[in-house]
C-alpha cells in the first residue's frame, strides 16, 4: 500500500504527558482497559492462521474462515452473516513432494502454485530444461519441441541469494556495485529472453504445456533469505511448481552445465467446480441514527504460500477485536457500526466492489470507513484521501487517542484518492470518506507480502493491539459525532503525465465469476 501525498502534510506530534491512564473520556478509558487487559488477539490469530490456514478464494478454507467469523461474532452477541456476491473456480491444495533424483537424491524446498493441475496421485519424473534463448518468436516455435517430456525452468537464475542489506553490511563498496551491475545485466537478458518468445506469461505456460512439457518450474524470489512469492499457475493440465532460490539455482546450474538432472514431482490438488464466494458482514445496530454507518474493513482472503498472517489476518483480527471491544464497552452506538471482511481482494478488490455495487443505500450513508491491510505494524500514516474537510473530522476523532499511539501517525491532508491497493479504494471511488490505516513496514514487502513465510510467528502483537485500540476509538468518535461527514472533494493536482487535472478514481464492477477464461 502506497502512502498518498496531499497538499499539506502534518505530523501529529502531541504532548507525551497524555498517557493511557490519563484519557478523560470513560468510553476511551474502557476501550484501552479492555484491549490491554483482556486481549483476544493471539487467540484469534492462532485460530485463523494455524487452525484454518490460508484463505485462497474458492477453497474450502475460505468458506471455513467465513463461518468461523460469523460464529465468533455471534458468541460476542453481534449479528453477523455471510453474504454471497459471486462464484469462483473451486480448488483445494494437497501435498507437494519435490525431489531431485539425479545426479543425487535431494528433497527440494518448494510447492505447487495456486490452482495448479494435479498429478493425480502419481509422481512425475523427468529431466529439466532451461527455457530456450531463441532469437525471435519464430525461432522459439522451432525450439518448442525440445520441451516434450521435460520440466521447463522459466525463471532467471539469481546471481546471489543474499538480500541487498546483507551485501551492504559486509561487502566492499566495489564488490556490492559489481554484483548489482551483473544482476541488472542478467535481469535484462532474461527479460529479453521472455520477450523474444512473443508470448505473455500465461500464453507461454500454455505453449509449453501444448508442446508436451511434463511441468513448469519457477522461482519467484522475494529478495530476502528463504522467501518466495507464491501466486497462481497458468497451466491447465501440467503442474506448475515454485522452488526456493537455493534449490532452483542448484537445478539451473546442473542443467546449464549439461548434467541433465532429473526431478520427481507429486502435486496433489482437487478441482471443486464453481463455488460461491462471500463477504462476512457484522453489525451493531445504531440507536439514534441507525441508517447512518461507521464501517470497519479488512480483506479476509489471502494467497496460500503461507497462512496469510500479515496479509491480512492482522487486519482481520484488528477489526474483530475492535468490534468485540466496542460491543462490550459501547453497546448502544448512535450510528450503526458495520464491519466488512471481504473476499477476493487479492484478485482485484472483488468482494468490496461487490458490496459497493449491491448496497447503494448503505454506501450513500457511510459516515467513515477504516481499512487496515498492509502488515502487522502499528499505524503510522493516515491520508485524507482527497476529501477536502477530512482534516477537520479526523483531527477531532484522533484527539482522544493516547499519545503513545497518536504521536507516531503522520497525516496527509487532503491527500489524494487511492485508486487501488486495498478495499478502502472501492469506497473512495464511490465518494465515501474511506481511510487506510497504513502500517509500519516490518519488512512486509520482501518477507511476508504474498510469500511462503507469511505465518503466525511474524505477527507483532503489541503493534496489532495498538491498532485495535486506535480503530475502536475512531469508530466510537465517528459514531458519536453530531455532524455528518462532508464528502466534498479537493481539487486534484495536474498530472505530470497528461498535463490535465487528475481525475477521481472511477467506480469499477467486481469479477463475479472468477478463475475461468
Amino acid at each position: 500500500m502506497k502512502q498518498s501525498i496531499g497538499l499539506l502534510s502534518v505530523s501529529l506530534l502531541f504532548s507525551a504527558t497524555l498517557s493511557f491512564s490519563q484519557a478523560k473520556d470513560p468510553i476511551v478509558e474502557s476501550i484501552i482497559k479492555e484491549a490491554t487487559q483482556n486481549s483476544q488477539l493471539k487467540k484469534l490469530a492462532h485460530e485463523l492462521t494455524d487452525g484454518i490456514g490460508p484463505r485462497l478464494v474458492g477453497t474450502p478454507q475460505m468458506k471455513q474462515a467465513h463461518d468461523w467469523a460469523v460464529a465468533k461474532y455471534q458468541s460476542w452477541g453481534i449479528s453477523a452473516k455471510n453474504e454471497k456476491w459471486g462464484e469462483w473456480r473451486g480448488w483445494e491444495r494437497g501435498a507437494s513432494h519435490i525431489d531431485m533424483v539425479y545426479p543425487r537424491v535431494k528433497s527440494l524446498e518448494g510447492m505447487q502454485l495456486a490452482w495448479s493441475p494435479s498429478t493425480n496421485g502419481k509422481s512425475i519424473t523427468a529431466e529439466t530444461i532451461i527455457l530456450g534463448n531463441a532469437s525471435d518468436s519464430i525461432a522459439f516455435q522451432n525450439w518448442l519441441p525440445a520441451v516434450k517430456g521435460k520440466f521447463v525452468m522459466i525463471s532467471m537464475n539469481q546471481p546471489t541469494g543474499r538480500p541487498d542489506y546483507n551485501w551492504q553490511e559486509f561487502a566492499t563498496k566495489e564488490s556490492f556495485e559489481k554484483m548489482k551491475v551483473e544482476r541488472t545485466a542478467e535481469t535484462t537478458s532474461w527479460r529479453s529472453r521472455i520477450t523474444k518468445t512473443g508470448l505473455t506469461s500465461k500464453n507461454l505456460a500454455l505453449a509449453l504445456e501444448k508442446a508436451g512439457a511434463a511441468g513448469i518450474v519457477a522461482s519467484n524470489w522475494s529478495a530476502g533469505f528463504g522467501v518466495n512469492k507464491i501466486f497462481s499457475a497458468n497451466t491447465t493440465k501440467i503442474p506448475t511448481i515454485d522452488l526456493s532460490l537455493e534449490d532452483y539455482g542448484l537445478l539451473y546450474r546442473l542443467t546449464e552445465s549439461g548434467i541433465n538432472p532429473k526431478i520427481s514431482v507429486r502435486a496433489d490438488s482437487k478441482e471443486l467446480g464453481m463455488v460461491p464466494t462471500f463477504n462476512t458482514i457484522a453489525e451493531i445496530r445504531g440507536t439514534e441514527k441507525p441508517e447512518e454507518y461507521v464501517m470497519l474493513s479488512a480483506h479476509f482472503d489471502s494467497w496460500d504460500g503461507g497462512t496469510g498472517a500479515t496479509d491480512n489476518a492482522t487486519g482481520t483480527i484488528t477489526m474483530l477485536e475492535a468490534m468485540r471491544i466496542v460491543k462490550k464497552v459501547y453497546p448502544n452506538p448512535k450510528r450503526t457500526i458495520l464491519v466488512g471482511h471481504w473476499g477476493s481482494e487479492e484478485q482485484g478488490l472483488n468482494g468490496s466492489r461487490a458490496f459497493v455495487e449491491d448496497h447503494k443505500d448503505i454506501v450513500s450513508n457511510i459516515q467513515a470507513l477504516f481499512n487496515q491491510d498492509n502488515g502487522t505494524g502499528r499505524v503510522v500514516s493516515l491520508s485524507g484521501q482527497g476529501f477536502l474537510n477530512a482534516y477537520d473530522y479526523l483531527g477531532r476523532w484522533l484527539n482522544p487517542v493516547p499519545a503513545e499511539i497518536k504521536s507516531q501517525i503522520e497525516t496527509s491532508f487532503p491527500g489524494s484518492p487511492g485508486g487501488g491497493g486495498s478495499d478502502y479504494a472501492s469506497f473512495v471511488a464511490a465518494g465515501v470518506p474511506a481511510f487506510s490505516l497504513s502500517s509500519l513496514g516490518w519488512s512486509y514487502g520482501n518477507y511476508t507480502w504474498h510469500t511462503n513465510r507469511d505465518t503466525y510467528d511474524k505477527i507483532v502483537f503489541d503493534d496489532v493491539q495498538s491498532n485495535a485500540i486506535l480503530t475502536a476509538i475512531l469508530v466510537y468518535m465517528a459514531s458519536e459525532d453530531p455532524a455528518k461527514t462532508s464528502r466534498e472533494r479537493s481539487i486534484l493536482p495536474v498530472s505530470s503525465k497528461t498535463g490535465r487535472p487528475t481525475e477521481w478514481p472511477a467506480q469499477r464492477s467486481p469479477t463475479r465469476k472468477g478463475g475461468v477464461d
